[in-house]
């Protein structure tokens, strides 16, 4: 809400079967025009849920942030410059990653990315850093439904289409490294990243 482009549409998409903050997302955020509450019926994950969103949205472009991420002001702004500048359908910025109280720990330089291999062993894209045109995402080219690396089979399945992914240099973004974050688990990472090669990319 505090982004300097207004032109914007959000939607929460609701997938904590607890409920707990449900009560405060509806009691401040219910009646303002530009905020889409999506409440799904059971736990379906990242990758089902981020498919939800975007079914439900109308922009020309999609942005995505996690619950526990935070933006710059000035992001969207900035970065739809940065992409009808060069011409790009889709581009991700450089981030910092925080402690749980907040401390920078380090901070990830964003990459031009010419070419699914240039990420295949290792993919530093900020999911939250990343904006895009919705006109790439088709029933073939989502999120995959996995626990992590949903994000990392749409960015493959993008640059094995053709297109590059800019990298816009700035610090737009900073990502919160909290214990029970499901991107936190090397076992569960593992698991998904095999899929990731075998399932949804047929690699041997």
């Amino acid at each position: 809400l505090d982004q300097t482009y207004t032109n914007i549409e959000i939607i929460i998409v609701y997938d904590d079967i607890e409920k707990n903050d449900l009560h405060y997302l509806k009691e401040n955020f219910l009646k303002n025009e530009k905020i889409k509450i999506i409440i799904n019926d059971k736990n379906l994950g990242a990758g089902k849920s981020r498919n939800i969103g975007i079914a439900n949205s109308r922009g020309k472009y999609l942005a995505f942030l996690d619950a526990d991420d935070l933006w710059d002001k000035e992001k969207i702004f900035k970065q739809l410059q940065f992409m009808k500048k060069n011409n790009f359908t889709i581009s991700h910025t450089s981030y910092k990653i925080l402690s749980e109280d907040g401390q920078m720990l380090s901070l990830r330089k964003s990459k031009h990315f010419r070419d699914y291999k240039d990420i295949l062993t290792s993919c530093d894209i900020g999911l939250s850093s990343v904006l895009m045109r919705r006109d790439l995402i088709s029933e073939k080219v989502q999120f995959a439904n996995i626990k992590t690396k949903e994000d990392f089979v749409l960015w493959l399945k993008i640059l094995k289409s053709g297109k590059e992914i800019g990298a816009l240099e700035e610090t737009l973004m900073s990502w919160r490294k909290t214990k029970n974050s499901l991107s936190s688990s090397s076992l569960q990472k593992l698991k998904d990243g095999f899929k990731v090669y075998n399932k949804y990319m047929n690699f041997n």
